[in-house]
């Protein structure tokens, strides 16, 4: 083993020295990861230096020293990324290295604290790590079923992972910069005030009797229909103006600027699964209020009463809270009261309010929720 190997003190700084070359010791162009590495598949271990652009050549610590920062910086970096401790094993690439100097250099040029390198890594890790398990279980996997006998899957994965990789890394990189002109669009439109803590609708939509489908239907049934669930509900909130939030199997969040925003989502969504009889029954429940934003997420009373309105909404049907009827009849989109509606003025209304019976919450207290319904 080369010294450099030698585990650092955790908080010890290790700075490369300047001009020296950044290949640690002992190691050659030659050293790819078949002379590394024992007991891993040769074709697992190809596919690696395939999309990783490079051979395996650092240790960890080879790798922190190379990028001119501590161990224990290097470490937490590449925990929040999402990745497993490696020990000393030399299992890292130049890639790797170039990340740290990135996220170290961002931090040095106080762009971002060290708490915010850290979130920047741990958001990114999560999302694309759910990323790659879709694209890997669902796309690569029904890909690569060998055309010929006598092929295995693994020996047709390497030519087609070499065709989709740059079209796949464009297409992501895409949608990543439209991801963030619209969330910048949105924060620069808001106020200073709003811009952690923001007013915002809140729902949750839920599939009744989700638990017993689980018993009933196999496995690939019960994966279908959580895809077409899934799939539904996030066009149906994309193409009305919301945003989804996550999906957590038979339910989905979503986010909206506005209560009419929100509404319009809820009851396509109810309107589109009812129309659907491989669907069961959905349930809908919204709030509006103050809603805090991390990493993606949102958290807070509103997101709380949201969820508790939707394990009490009937089925096929939309409840809402008090303020989110009220922020409805402000806007014009629906009366708060029926009785002073006149026939000149109902079809002005998106939307309908029926005000239901008060109710106590658990952990929110007594709350008065709203029937919402489309006005015909």
């Amino acid at each position: 083993m080369n010294v450099d190997d030698t585990t650092p003190p955790p908080n010890e700084p290790f700075r490369s020295v300047p001009g020296a070359d950044p290949e640690p010791d002992g190691l050659d162009a030659a050293d790819g990861p078949e002379a590394t590495e024992s007991g891993e598949h040769p074709l697992a271990l190809r596919l690696e230096q395939l999309i990783l652009g490079a051979p395996r050549r650092y240790t960890p610590f080879q790798a922190a020293r190379t990028a001119g920062v501590s161990m224990d910086l290097a470490s937490r970096f590449w925990r929040a990324m999402g990745f497993a401790d490696i020990g000393q094993a030399r299992a890292l690439t130049e890639a790797d290295v170039l990340a740290l100097r990135r996220l170290a250099g961002l931090v040095e040029a106080n762009l971002l604290s060290e708490s915010m390198a850290i979130q920047v890594a741990r958001s990114t890790g999560q999302t694309t790590a759910r990323l790659a398990d879709w694209q890997t279980d669902s796309f690569l996997e029904g890909l690569t079923e060998p055309p010929e006998p006598g092929m295995t899957r693994a020996e047709v994965a390497y030519p087609l992972v070499e065709l989709l990789l740059p079209e796949l890394e464009e297409f992501l990189i895409y949608v990543w910069r439209r991801q963030v002109a619209a969330a910048t669009s949105r924060v620069v439109q808001s106020d200073d005030e709003e811009a952690v803590d923001r007013r915002l609708a809140v729902g949750f939509a839920d599939l009744v009797g989700f638990t017993r489908l689980t018993r009933r239907l196999e496995e690939e049934e019960l994966g279908e229909l959580v895809e077409a669930f899934e799939t539904t509900a996030a066009d149906q909130v994309a193409a009305h103006g919301g945003r989804l939030i996550k999906t957590l199997g038979d339910e989905v969040l979503f986010v909206a600027d506005d209560p009419g925003t929100a509404a319009e989502i809820g009851m396509r969504l109810i309107e589109t699964m009812t129309g659907d009889e491989t669907m069961p029954a959905l349930r809908v429940g919204m709030a509006f209020g103050t809603v805090t934003t991390r990493m993606g997420d949102v958290f807070g009373t509103t997101v709380n009463l949201a969820s508790r309105l939707t394990s009490i909404a009937p089925r096929d049907a939309v409840l809402v809270d008090g303020d989110f009827a009220e922020a409805l009849g402000e806007a014009g989109d629906a009366p708060i009261s029926e009785a002073e509606v006149d026939a000149s003025s109902s079809e002005k209304y998106r939307f309908a309010l029926q005000p239901m019976w008060r109710r106590p919450v658990r952990g929110l207290g007594v709350v008065e929720p709203w029937l919402l319904t489309r006005r015909t």
